[in-house]
């Protein structure tokens, strides 16, 4: 009766129901947990707004570390190992930054935060390439248009519950206790991982088995492709623009949330109720639209949407008046969002499932960590040379608009070499 009611909701074929659910309930723990942090983090960088450049360089300088040691993991270890290994390595670090802040005297809070800022940031972008690195690994090009929307609502969902538990608690219990709930969450992502891996050796007819030798290669392998492979550098390209934009919103969000509220603990819960509305309508456009649009419309398309919203986006917060700051920057922050949740992320997803396997682990890092972080990192300097200059924070979010719309051109340009779609 379940898998009757699973195939109704989801368009799913024989063998693929319990590995799309595997798949959901592991994104559901990875999101959960981030969540719970997220507010956390973005609150630090709205009371350390100044820094936040230099939180960015240590974020790339991390970054630049991270990725061949974790391309070395993947070129010697089974899938299933690596990713275990990884997702528990960021449980380790939690429980060590609590120990940190109960043992550490409050004078030392500061830099505890910062690194806590800079360690988040890494987090966020190597837990999600690891499980986007396995589900690409394990379902084929035509599975990623019909189920990756719907795997992307188990990350939605934990979302929702993240933001929504530290909303609730944010006021009422000691920041540190976040960390270690967030542990749970993580745990669990490791079972889930190991499941849907033997799942896909008792059924390869359904998904892309393991090979029996590991991926190879060396800690840097997955970085040249990038550069020599066409589809890999536009996807690196489109990514540093979605970085340019996501880093000008996030800049303008700082600037406005550490202005109009003063009160650490109302700003994590403004930023959780954020976080919420974001999951909300994220859910939403993925259960409803996100599978037609990637089969009717194709890759292309779903890659457009969101530079059209941030440079929409971009015009109303350049152009609103002061008094309404807030209440513009939730709306755009929520459409945003929702859009590079529901139609970019699972899109992008789909164009690395007809890449080889080394590209879709390690190249895939490289662009999803190194890449998405020197994005960041470049935007951030741009944005403090733009203020440097003397421009407001309108004047720099309407200077942003031509970046989204080449943005937007370059999306549509993705999808036109796919196999089905009109895209």
């Amino acid at each position: 009766m379940f898998a009757k009611l699973i195939t109704k909701l989801i368009p799913v074929r024989p063998g693929e129901a319990a590995p799309t659910l595997l798949a959901t309930a592991y994104g559901f723990c990875i999101l959960f947990a981030f969540y719970l942090l997220r507010p956390v983090r973005d609150e630090i960088g709205a009371a350390d707004r100044g820094n936040l450049q230099l939180l960015w360089t240590a974020v790339f300088l991390v970054m630049l570390l991270a990725v061949p040691l974790y391309s070395l993991a993947v070129a010697r270890l089974r899938r299933a190992s690596f990713i275990v290994l990884a997702n528990r390595f960021f449980a380790l670090n939690l429980i060590a930054f609590y120990a940190a802040l109960v043992l550490l005297p409050e004078s030392a809070r500061g830099w505890i935060d910062r690194a806590f800022y800079v360690w988040l940031s890494v987090f966020a972008l190597f837990v999600v390439a690891v499980f986007w690195g396995l589900v690409v690994d394990l379902f084929r090009d035509e599975q990623g248009r019909r189920l990756f929307g719907f795997i992307s609502v188990g990350s939605s969902l934990g979302g929702i519950a993240g933001s929504s538990a530290t909303a609730l608690l944010a006021a009422h219990v000691p920041v540190f206790l976040l960390l270690l709930l967030a542990v749970l969450p993580l745990e669990a992502a490791c079972w889930f991982a190991r499941g849907l891996d033997r799942g896909a050796a008792a059924v390869p007819e359904t998904l892309n088995p393991e090979p029996a030798e590991p991926i190879g290669g060396n800690a840097w392998s997955g970085i040249g492709p990038v550069f020599r492979t066409p589809a890999l550098r536009e996807l690196a390209v489109w990514i540093l623009l979605m970085t340019f934009a996501s880093t000008i919103l996030y800049f303008v969000q700082s600037h406005l949330v550490g202005e109009a509220i003063a009160d650490r603990a109302l700003r994590r819960a403004f930023l959780a109720r954020i976080d919420l509305a974001v999951n909300v309508v994220t859910i939403l456009t993925q259960t409803l639209l996100t599978a037609g649009i990637l089969r009717r419309f194709g890759v292309g398309l779903a890659l457009a949407v969101l530079p059209a919203v941030a440079a929409l986006g971009f015009v109303v917060l350049g152009a609103v008046p002061t008094s309404m700051a807030l209440s513009a920057l939730l709306v755009v922050r929520v459409l945003y969002d929702g859009s590079r949740h529901a139609l970019a992320k699972p899109a992008r997803e789909v164009l690395f499932t007809r890449l080889t396997r080394e590209q879709r682990y390690k190249s895939k890092a490289f662009i999803d960590a190194a890449v998405y972080r020197g994005g960041d990192l470049l935007s951030g300097w741009i944005y403090v040379g733009l203020a440097a200059l003397g421009m407001t924070v309108g004047a720099i979010a309407l200077a942003a608009v031509p970046v989204a719309v080449a943005w937007a051109v370059l999306g549509r340009r993705m999808g036109r070499d796919e196999g089905g779609g009109n895209g």
